[in-house]
């Protein structure tokens, strides 16, 4: 009896569980329920694994240059247009990068917040064209088990974040990753553009440098509310995963680091370049520039590491 029961509790704490929700955005595109994102994760899963494989299995991969081109500058306009609407609704106008907390009210400020949290969201999907890019390109082996799960859980994360919490201290990794994305894809188009325009990624090399920026203040920001004494935010589960994502990919950032320079596994250029001349080896090219990037997600050991960087969210992306 007790088991034949166990649904109708379920739903039942599930219902208990939606009257704790922000009524502003429970009208909003796909927030009513997470069913219609959940199909859209399933529908991607099962595209860029195992229908979008089979289908490119016996056609030549599609010339995407210019589509490339186009979307990954337009997310690059996106991500400046959601940190003008982050800073502008909170972190430079009323926020105190300290105990934040979100403010339900229908205060126009307010409001404005908490659909900057509903577009970083969405960004997510948009973002899933990194992996079918590669599919239709036949770029496969870049499908990776981690790349494909990082895509599927981020809506799950913050489908949370806007549901119960879209504002408050919560929201600062979000903005400190739309600007590392902004140099992130600028990066990817300039490499789609052609040869012609490498001489412009000067500042490829400060990338990873950045990635580990990014996760210290996240790390260090969101560390701030276990030390606080009065700091009331209604849902602190939901720092505590941000923290712990951030600390996680700080560590796995380090380590990164640690076996690409410290131990020598991708010594600066002009090591390498000194190097590959005693050994007789060859000339490195000053720059290390590739000449083709790809829009995408690397994951895997170190020492398979080679002039790459890291994803804004925390992934390793691979230039081919």
């Amino acid at each position: 009896m007790a088991f034949d029961s166990l649904p109708s509790r379920v739903v039942l704490l599930y219902d208990e569980w939606l009257k704790l929700s922000d009524p502003r955005t429970e009208d909003w595109p796909l927030m009513a329920s997470p069913i219609a994102q959940t199909l859209i994760v399933i529908a991607y899963i099962y595209f860029v694994t195992t229908l979008g494989p089979r289908l490119m299995e016996n056609r030549k991969p599609f010339d995407l240059k210019n589509a490339m081109v186009v979307y990954n500058f337009s997310i690059v306009g996106f991500s400046i247009y959601m940190i003008y609407e982050y800073l502008m609704s909170g972190w430079a106008n009323g926020y105190s990068y300290g105990c934040d907390l979100v403010d339900y009210s229908s205060n126009p400020l307010a409001v404005r917040m908490a659909w900057t949290c509903w577009l970083y969201y969405f960004s997510k999907f948009i973002e899933m064209l990194d992996t079918i890019f590669f599919v239709l390109r036949k770029k496969t082996s870049q499908v990776t088990f981690l790349h494909v799960f990082h895509h599927s859980i981020m809506p799950f994360t913050w489908w949370f974040g806007v549901k119960f919490s879209a504002g408050g201290m919560g929201t600062f990794h979000a903005m400190l990753n739309c600007c590392v994305h902004v140099l992130m894809y600028s990066y990817y188009a300039v490499c789609a553009m052609g040869p012609a325009y490498q001489k412009y990624l000067w500042w490829k090399k400060y990338m990873t440098t950045i990635q580990l920026v990014q996760f210290v203040m996240v790390t260090v920001h969101i560390g701030q509310f276990i030390f606080m004494k009065d700091c009331p935010y209604k849902f602190p589960v939901l720092l505590y995963i941000v923290g712990l994502y951030g600390l996680i990919f700080l560590v796995l950032f380090l380590n990164f680091w640690y076996h690409a320079y410290t131990k020598g596994k991708r010594l600066p250029k002009v090591a390498q370049k000194s190097k590959a001349l005693q050994n007789g080896n060859g000339v490195h090219h000053s720059n290390g520039v590739a000449k083709e990037a790809t829009n995408g997600i690397f994951y895997g050991t170190t020492n398979k590491v080679a002039n790459g960087f890291h994803h804004g969210n925390g992934i390793h992306k691979k230039e081919k």
